[in-house]
């Protein structure tokens, strides 16, 4: 520690400007755009051609990210140039560590105050010290990205199977046209290899057009009183709206002492308030509000009924409300739905298709969590000094190898 000096962020680096830019949400660009609170698009050429880290300049709420490649920011934010030589990822680790949001200018607007920002103090380590903080800190969460990855690919493949099984019918228009499905024989047995006509067009003969509610178990949302919600782990986790939903499972939650309906592991959540229809899973007992419907297959199947909700999303748009109207799906709605109905046993043979991939993505994401409270416990400790890079870094190398 007595190698480690005490200095102010305007000795290190200058905070630049981002620059206006229009058309970056729909481009396809190699160079990443970020904004005020993270990445939102992409751009044919960079601003900076080096790693840096973004640190949002307007708004309510301004976050701090890292960016490992060249990239383009907007004028909504700034990024870091160096005056003298750090390690750039030990830098965000660091910014981590101080309220960006407190460092407010005073305008109408709230702003990031360079100045203040330049009087913030900031221990420096040697430039050995500061790579190991780093390499330690960024291995957490390069495994999670990796886990988050992984379960992005993981999901496209169960997605696409679900799609190509009972939206596009690819193994009765197989065959229907004498070709091979592609499809263990006991599997392929069960499609028809003809179609009939319906009020929602053509569908595999021997199918039936349903109902949500038909086909469904359903638990519409309520809110129980105000003062039952608490932020301090009392009671059951409580999902109000989409505003807690993440990848696949809910990212935010409060909990509630009062609840007064729920959700099991495996339902599917579903919003039905503004904006309709995004889907996630419950990943434990639970309780929703008023924002959030609970449902499951009628035959227990929690795959199948994720797949399913998610491929009514364009559906449930249509609840979709315009101008001031507040959008939202009620339980007749919702239970009124037209839904094309497969054999049981179709259902049961996806479920047992598609759930091993979904344990896999929800034990990626149960890894993720551990190693992202790990991070946290370790982030103020070792930018501090008060815990040694040597009493940590095999403990981390051997975690982001499970």
């Amino acid at each position: 520690m007595n190698q480690w000096k005490e200095m102010t962020w305007g000795d290190l680096a200058t905070l630049e400007y981002g620059k206006a830019l229009r058309g970056y949400r729909n481009s396809s660009g190699r160079f990443r755009v970020h904004g005020t609170n993270g990445p939102i698009g992409w751009h044919d050429q960079a601003l900076f051609d080096k790693p840096s880290v973004i640190i949002g300049r307007k708004g309510a709420y301004r976050g701090v990210y890292y960016a490992a490649e060249p990239f383009f920011v907007i004028d909504t934010a700034f990024y870091l140039k160096p005056n003298t030589e750090f390690d750039m990822r030990w830098a965000y680790y660091e910014l981590l560590t101080h309220d960006i949001n407190s460092m407010d200018s005073g305008s109408a607007i709230p702003s990031t105050s360079r100045d203040s920002f330049y009087r913030l103090p900031v221990c420096v380590p040697p430039l050995e010290v500061q790579h190991a903080i780093a390499q330690i800190l960024g291995a957490l969460d390069d495994k999670i990205k990796l886990n988050r990855q992984m379960n992005e690919t993981l999901e496209a493949i169960a997605r696409a199977l679900f799609k190509s099984w009972f939206v596009d019918f690819d193994p009765v228009r197989a065959k229907a046209e004498g070709r091979d499905p592609g499809l263990p024989k006991r599997i392929a047995d069960l499609f028809p290899d003809s179609f009939e006509d319906s009020e929602l067009g053509e569908i595999p003969k021997g199918w039936g057009i349903s109902t949500v509610g038909e086909e469904f178990n359903l638990t519409m949302g309520q809110s129980p009183p105000g003062e039952t919600y608490n932020e301090i782990g009392e009671g059951l986790s409580f999902f109000q709206g989409r505003a807690d939903f993440g990848f696949r499972y809910p990212s935010h939650r409060v909990f509630c002492t009062a609840p007064t309906r729920f959700a099991d592991p495996g339902d599917a959540l579903v919003s039905v308030r503004a904006p309709v229809g995004d889907i996630n899973m419950a990943l434990e007992r639970c309780a929703v509000g008023r924002g959030v419907a609970a449902i499951r297959h009628k035959s227990g199947s929690r795959s199948y009924t994720y797949y399913a909700m998610l491929s009514l999303v364009d559906v449930f748009g249509d609840f979709e409300a315009e101008g001031t109207v507040f959008g939202c799906i009620n339980k007749d709605d919702f239970h009124r739905i037209k839904f094309i109905a497969p054999p049981p046993q179709l259902v049961l043979a996806f479920e047992k298709a598609a759930f091993p991939i979904d344990q896999a993505i929800e034990n990626h994401i149960m890894q993720s969590r551990t190693l992202a409270a790990l991070r946290d416990a370790l982030l103020p400790k070792l930018i501090s000094g008060d815990l040694r890079v040597k009493d940590v870094n095999k403990f981390v190398e051997g975690t982001t190898r499970c």
